[in-house]
Order: C-alpha cells, then structure tokens, then sequence
C-alpha cells in the first residue's frame, strides 16, 4: 500500500474513532443530566409535614425504600435503617401501591411472657410516583391502662394497708414506751425503716401508672447500652457490697437503642436489684449484653443472670404481676415492694422490645430483655433509576 492512502484511511478512521468517541461523552452528559432534572420521589414540604407529625408516620419509595419518616416511627421501630421494619405495615403499603386504594388495619404483634400483643392501627395512602404514605398508631398502652384500671385501686389499698398499720403500731407503741430511751430510739429506728418503705412504694405506684398511662417514652433519643448498664451498676452497688455479692459485665460494647435514658436505667436497675435479693451471700450476679440478628433484623440484648434461688415453673407465669412476690419474707427484709418486674415489663413494651426468663430453682434466673437495634438516621433512598433497574432483575 502506497503511502498516501494509508494516510487518507488513518485519518479515515480517526475521524470516525473521534466521532464515536465525543457521541458517548455527549450521551453521558445528556444522561447525568436527566437524572439530576427528574423530580424526587415526593416534594421536600412533605419530609416537613412527616416531621411535624406526633404518631409514627413514613413515606416509603416506590422500591419500598424509606424516604423520609419522623422519630416517633425510629421509636416504634416501624423504620429500621432505611427499610420498614414491621412486615405486615410492608405487605399492607404493598398493597395499597397495587391498588391505588388506601386503608385502614389493625396490626397485632407477638405476645411474650412480659404482657399482652402490642396493638397497632396502620393506615397508608398511595401517593404519586408510586410512593405511600404510612401512619401508625400504637394503642397498646391505652388497652394496658384500661385493663389495668379494673384492679389497680384494690391491690394498692391492699398494700398500702400494711406500711401505714406497722407506722401506727409503731406510733402508738413509742407513745407508750414515752420514758424507756432505749424503745424509744429503737421504735423511732422502725418508724424510719417503715417510712421509707411507704415513700418508695408511693413512688413506684406514681412510676407504674405513668408508664400504664398512653404516654410514649419521654424522650425519644439515641442511648448507650454501656450508659445504662453502668448506671444500674452504680445505683445497686451499695446492696452489692451489703450482700457480698459479687458482679460483672461482659459482650458486646459500643451497641445503642432508641428511647429514653431514665426508664431503661430504672428497668435494668431493677432487674439487677431483684437478682441480688434472691440471691444468697457469696453469690455471683452478671449483665451480658450482645447483638443479635434474626430474620434480616438486630435486637440488642441485655440478659441479667444470678444463681440464686429460681423461681418455680408454677410461678413464672405471674412474675411480671404487680405486687407478687416469690419470697415475701425475703422481699420485704430487703424493701421490695413487688412492682420492680412490673416496671420493668412495661418500660420494655413501651421501647418496643420483649422480656423472657429462664429459672432454675436452686439453680438461679436469667431475665432477658430484648429492644430494638439503633440502625441509625434512614438511609438515602435508592435513585429511581435504580429502583427501576431492581425491577427489571425482579429484585
């Protein structure tokens, strides 16, 4: 081949090379573009709206990704992450994206040794773009308080019967004992002891029907799991020292839930008090807290073990009762006032958690208390284009 028309097909074939080469730079740049110019899911005055509202409520993109959701539904944990964390609100918004229809359901979740199914109304509205609308009511609180109502007057006056009558007694008797010093100083010490006994039980009957009350927690915040479990370290470490028993804490570090500081401190509290009253001297009490992962979901679990006296199969039953006791001989030396499991079993309701228990007699109990994983802020939702192309793939 001569020289000139290599040359000639060299530039040929540059020209060509170059035109291919600038028509895929240019549809890039056209694509870009388009992505960038199609609309959001749902317009930015509705992440407002969601925001502002007081029940859980989420939008949910048209590949069931969350697009935006409020705290109170972090709380719930009807957002975990950036999916929907309650599967029959998913299958409901499904539908309702189907149909094009809204509506109304209630939703029943799982009972447990703590108390009662939690009771939710769901309620979803199809939007544009495939997008829906999903605002959920919790009435288990409500149903709680109502069922609650029918006994709590009669079993309060029962207990309150007894500290006031030991106070009178007392009174009466140190009234008597006017010029003995000695009775005097000792009955003044039982007035004391009876005292604070009433003042605590006051107190946790104010605690129980606020939290038996339609009341979410009081605030809805990330907290550090090792915070409350410090914390009820540090609140029960005198009756540890008092009981010589010894106590640890082992597992996973580092783990968060959503809800409020000041009631999770109480329920683990509690739980590690009522582990060092049934125990004798000498023996071990620990917190272990770990991570768990069930059917594609993360629950953090906080599991308060003892070896002291169990609890008979008969009686695990009503554990979680208020005012029951085990031992009440025991329960009363050490001023229990039979409402700490009661406590504790609504605090974990109200955070959308389970309590279970295992127990041994003679061989010791492990109540374990199972809340929500803290996923963090709702992930960005997939691009459209990506939804689409999941679709495709049937994804």
């Amino acid at each position: 081949m001569s020289l000139v028309p290599a040359v000639l097909l060299s530039l040929v074939l540059g020209a060509l090379l170059g035109a291919g080469l600038a028509a895929v730079i240019s549809w890039g740049l056209n694509a870009r573009r388009r992505m960038h110019e199609r609309p959001p899911v749902v317009d930015p005055e509705v992440a407002v709206v969601v925001d502002a509202l007081r029940p859980p409520a989420v939008v949910v993109g048209p590949h069931d990704e969350v697009v935006c959701a409020n705290e109170p539904a972090r709380t719930l944990g009807l957002v975990r992450g950036g999916r929907i964390g309650i599967h029959q609100v998913l299958d409901q918004v499904r539908r309702a994206r189907e149909s094009g229809k809204a509506s109304v359901h209630d939703v029943r979740l799982g009972s447990d040794l703590a108390g009662p199914a939690r009771i939710l109304t769901a309620r979803v509205h199809p939007m544009e773009r495939d997008a829906v609308l999903a605002i959920v009511e919790d009435h288990s609180a409500v149903l709680r308080a109502d069922e609650s109502k029918r006994d709590l007057v009669a079993s309060v006056s029962h207990e309150l019967k007894t500290p006031v009558g030991a106070m009178q007694v007392l009174a009466e008797t140190l009234q008597a004992a006017a010029d003995d010093p000695e009775a005097v100083r000792h009955f003044a010490g039982r007035m004391g002891v009876e005292s604070k006994r009433l003042g605590e039980l006051v107190g946790q009957i104010i605690e129980l029907s606020r939290l038996q009350s339609d009341d979410p927690p009081l605030g809805a915040h990330v907290v550090s799991v090792d915070e409350v479990v410090a914390q009820a370290a540090s609140r029960t470490h005198d009756a540890l020292v008092g009981h010589e028993v010894s106590f640890s804490v082992t597992g996973d570090k580092g783990l968060t839930v959503i809800g409020d500081l000041d009631q999770l401190t109480n329920a683990i509290t509690n739980l590690v008090a009522n582990a060092i009253s049934y125990s004798d001297r000498g023996a071990r009490v620990a917190v272990t807290v770990r991570r768990v992962a069930q059917a594609d979901d993360h629950w953090v679990e906080i599991a308060v073990t003892d070896n002291g006296i169990g609890i008979a199969p008969e009686e695990q039953e009503r554990i979680f009762e208020r005012f029951y006791r085990v031992d009440y001989a025991r329960s009363r030396a050490d001023g229990g006032t039979g409402l700490g499991l009661s406590i504790v079993k609504h605090v974990v309701a109200a955070h959308g958690g389970s309590i279970s228990l295992w127990s041994r007699p003679g061989q010791g109990s492990t109540f374990t208390v199972r809340l929500p994983e803290d996923l963090g802020p709702v992930a960005d939702p997939v691009p459209q284009d990506q939804s689409a192309a999941g679709r495709e793939r049937g994804e």
